[in-house]
């Protein structure tokens, strides 16, 4: 099993200090109540796996120490969900959901099924990020992104408006890539064996699923990663760039900061519009002294899983941002998708 102790302990540095909790109205709130965790996805994910997780483990940093319990409501790619938080769920405090990462883009994108505002959520924190990279084989002509502007590069996508399709559309038409979309792949994970089989010389997957179930291509360089689709490095490919940083303006830096930060919210979340502040600061609270309960850090270390949690302000201004994204970004960015 590869280790997530140092990249655990370096996650927790980012979680605000533990502090006494403050004598408030809301404390006394949740004694005796029940606490319910809405996963907009199927059992199966890792939205699935984090929304358990938490479930079992915030009850008891809660004060009161309410009932917490762990439901699934998919449907409409969690929007289903999303909806319901916004119109249906109780605003007291006691509905707490799990939806995808890209609620806010879609948003702004006006996909269909969107009747939400995900700035008006009351986000509670964040158990990881979900940072998606470009990959290719050993073989192909490119070692580095740069490499892709001088040759055509066949790149594994799972179809039209696919994050694998849109990213690489997006730097083929910002930075004068070569990427060659083939497909459409069923999965990530099929996309990734065509690369090994050599119909394609990338593929495109997050970082979290190749460390964990293709390890060895990392230890054996069978691969050599492109391009980070995150806002900051993360830690373990510190030497791979970001999207944000192939930006050769400010406006090609703030549309890819848009397109990427689906994956600084990763396994978010939040409680619907109109929850009181202050129960809304004890659910925040709560949910970053979970973050470092050593019985979930034991799970999440049994899994394997990465794990970078960030607590809920932060969480609120990354969504805000997202939703506020200038309308001119917006449409060149659809532009380059089409």
């Amino acid at each position: 099993m590869i280790s997530r102790l140092p990249t655990i302990a370096a996650a927790l540095l980012a979680l605000p200090p533990c502090a006494a909790w403050a004598q408030a109205p809301a404390e006394g709130f949740y004694k005796g109540k029940t606490v319910s965790v809405y996963i907009g996805f199927s059992p199966g994910g890792t939205y699935d796996y984090f929304g358990r997780l938490v479930a079992r483990h915030i009850g008891k940093h809660i004060p009161g120490n309410p009932t917490v319990i762990g439901q699934s409501m998919p449907g409409a790619g969690s929007f289903q969900l999303a909806n319901w938080m916004t119109r249906v769920a109780p605003k007291d405090g006691t509905a707490i959901g799990i939806i995808s990462q890209t609620a806010a883009i879609e948003e702004v994108l006006k996909s269909p099924g969107v009747q939400f505002k995900s700035a008006a959520f009351n986000w509670i924190g964040r158990a990881t990020s979900n940072v998606e990279i470009s990959l290719v084989w050993h073989t192909s002509k490119a070692k580095r992104v740069e490499d892709a502007i001088d040759n055509v590069i066949p790149i594994a996508t799972t179809g039209v408006g696919s994050p694998s399709e849109g990213y690489h559309k997006l730097l083929n038409g910002v930075i004068g890539a070569k990427f060659k979309l083939v497909g459409p792949y069923p999965g990530s994970t099929d996309g990734m064996l065509a690369m090994e089989r050599g119909e394609t010389d990338g593929a495109f997957t997050s970082w979290n699923s190749l460390n964990v179930s293709k390890h060895e291509w990392i230890t054996g360089k069978k691969v050599n990663i492109l391009v980070q689709y995150a806002q900051e490095r993360l830690p373990e490919i510190g030497d791979v760039p970001t999207m944000v940083e192939l930006g050769k303006t400010p406006e090609d830096k703030a549309m890819f900061s848009f397109y990427v930060s689906g994956g600084e919210v990763g396994r978010a979340f939040m409680a619907p519009p109109g929850v009181p502040a202050d129960r809304v600061a004890v659910l925040r609270r709560a949910f970053d002294e979970t973050m470092k309960d050593p019985e979930l850090l034991a799970e999440v270390e049994k899994a394997n899983l990465d794990f970078h949690p960030a607590p809920g302000e932060k969480l609120q201004k990354i969504v805000a941002d997202s939703a506020a994204v200038e309308p001119s970004v917006v449409a060149r960015m659809q532009a380059l998708l089409k």
